[in-house]
């Protein structure tokens, strides 16, 4: 038992009102936006919505959930995010596990992969190959140059690197190859560190919209991200498949509102479960001896 002295009841007072404040500066532009796509036409229009809808109206949900496009764009993203994560998992868990562990050339592979990390190919030679490779206009174009995040591989080989030797060599004594080891050893002690690496693979990929814009030609396959920035930030509402008289009393901003936040609920569904992971995933085998 120790006895809390003022200035630390001060600091901590202060660091939790402004964590509290900065808090509610990241929920308010949610909030606003969730206001909007419930608000009327008329009212949005004026810019008088702030933080509770004016003139209830759930309209924009009703003709967002019924546009056959941003369906559509809406399954090419969860496919390319399952895919794309569990690709980008399998490669990082596989090369953080080699780097891990002793061999020689072991210093040579580890800088080749520091180094893709200060020199890359560049946007042109990246779109060149993507192209040679005919992968334009589909799934793989989104998934295959994103792959493998040397990041989170550095990240995951420091988590493997942290766990007890000794674990794996009493397996390799009763029988247990290298596969086996990772699998029933190194992953099941690396939940935390897994469900960190996973969450940040699942926000890459389901908040991308660059690639979406270069790769795809056709805007039917676009993914989310993509889609909602054609309509947001060019102000194109041509490819809403929503009819001009619908959009006058609906109002171009309680669409726009309404697809953002349905764009953002999965994100928001998920991090949940996978929060009490995050902390402990981030400190996990930072501290290296």
């Amino acid at each position: 038992m120790y006895r809390k002295t003022v200035t630390y009841r001060w600091f901590t007072g202060l660091n939790t009102t402004l964590l509290a404040l900065i808090s509610i500066l990241c929920i308010l532009p949610l909030v606003h936006v969730a206001a909007v796509s419930l608000s009327s036409s008329s009212a949005a229009s004026a810019n008088q919505v702030y933080f509770w809808p004016i003139g209830f109206n759930a309209e924009a949900y009703t003709r967002t959930l019924a546009n056959p496009l941003f369906l559509n764009s809406l399954v090419i993203s969860v496919e390319r995010t399952l895919a794309g994560t569990l690709l980008s998992m399998a490669l990082t868990v596989s090369a953080a596990y080699v780097l891990s562990r002793s061999f020689s050339g072991r210093s040579f592979y580890s800088w080749f992969f520091v180094f893709t990390m200060l020199f890359n190919g560049g946007l042109i030679p990246t779109y060149l190959v993507v192209t040679n490779l005919h992968l334009t206009n589909t799934l793989w174009a989104l998934i295959l140059p994103s792959a493998v995040n040397v990041y989170n591989t550095i990240l995951m080989m420091q988590f493997f690197r942290a766990i007890p030797k000794e674990l794996e060599e009493a397996a390799h004594i009763d029988g247990a190859g290298y596969i086996r080891s990772l699998l029933t050893i190194y992953l099941p002690l690396s939940l935390p560190s897994l469900a960190t690496l996973s969450l940040f693979a699942m926000v890459w990929h389901w908040n991308s919209w660059f690639d979406g814009l270069i790769y795809i030609t056709n805007y039917r396959q676009y993914p989310l991200a993509t889609f909602l920035q054609t309509i947001i930030q060019s102000g194109d509402m041509r490819n809403t498949n929503i009819d001009p008289g619908t959009l006058q009393v609906l109002s171009e901003r309680t669409v726009r509102s309404s697809q953002i936040l349905i764009g953002a609920l999965p994100i928001l569904l998920v991090y949940p479960f996978l929060q009490r992971f995050f902390v402990h995933g981030l400190t996990m085998g930072a501290v290296k001896e």
